[in-house]
């Protein structure tokens, strides 16, 4: 079982540090468990902690009034996120963030962070480069959303598990269940079947007992869904596009 301080000592930022720098950090980090369908943080609740996760996976999602969800993004093991709303004076998260299993989770408090930045060069250009990966990533799902269909909308969150800004520890064998990926996907369980299916059918994946293996991870960030391909028809009559 990694530790906590494990896995601060991997994180991409902790490198920038001077040793002080980090045995500081390390000791005003605290571990905090969530069980699966439990709240990471709630929207509207005060930011107070920028989070990592030492083992788990988390969602980033809304929920309407009447009920319907929105899924933004997955964060899986080695991933962090709350910048964001940590960079803000009084801000209020703004979204929910819910364990899809049992999850273990660094704490750092809001005021270590922020003097973190005003203390690290080197932290403050990882802060940057992380938050221009959650852009790129959030910008990429909104064309995949509005574009095309669910198949691609699988294949792009699978793939954006694979950003080394975000996620640096993610292994081909993605540890995920078809109903994580669902509700990851914003997609229900059927679909995301069917989705997983065809992607492994196009030779971008391979559905495994303990997981997803990513086989064409180039191929899985572009897919679109079923090529399409021309059908001559008989003279006079207009040539189709069949999948």
């Amino acid at each position: 079982m990694r530790t906590l301080h494990e896995m601060l000592r991997g994180s991409l930022w902790a490198g920038g540090l001077s040793p002080e720098q980090f045995d500081w950090v390390a000791r005003n980090t605290y571990e905090r468990r969530v069980a699966a369908g439990g709240f990471v943080f709630r929207m509207g609740e005060p930011a107070e902690h920028w989070t990592g996760i030492i083992e788990g996976l988390a969602k980033m999602s809304i929920t309407t009034a009447d009920g319907r969800t929105a899924s933004f993004t997955g964060v899986t093991a080695g991933g962090w996120f709350g910048e964001g709303s940590l960079l803000k004076s009084a801000e209020k998260w703004r979204y929910d963030s819910i364990a899809l299993r049992d999850t273990r989770l660094a704490c750092i408090p809001r005021r270590i962070f922020r003097e973190l930045l005003d203390a690290s060069i080197p932290f403050n250009r990882f802060v940057l480069s992380h938050l221009n990966a959650r852009l790129s990533l959030f910008i990429g799902l909104a064309e995949f959303d509005r574009l095309f269909g669910p198949d691609a909308r699988v294949a792009r969150c699978l793939a954006s598990l694979f950003d080394p800004n975000l996620y640096p520890h993610t292994e081909p064998l993605v540890h995920l269940t078809q109903d994580e990926v669902a509700l990851l996907s914003a997609v229900s369980r059927q679909r995301a079947n069917r989705a997983l299916h065809a992607l492994e059918a196009a030779g971008l994946l391979r559905v495994e007992f303990k997981g997803i293996r990513v086989l064409d991870l180039p191929g899985l960030r572009c897919y679109s869904g079923p090529q399409k391909r021309h059908v001559l028809r008989p003279r006079g009559e207009p040539a189709s596009l069949v999948a």
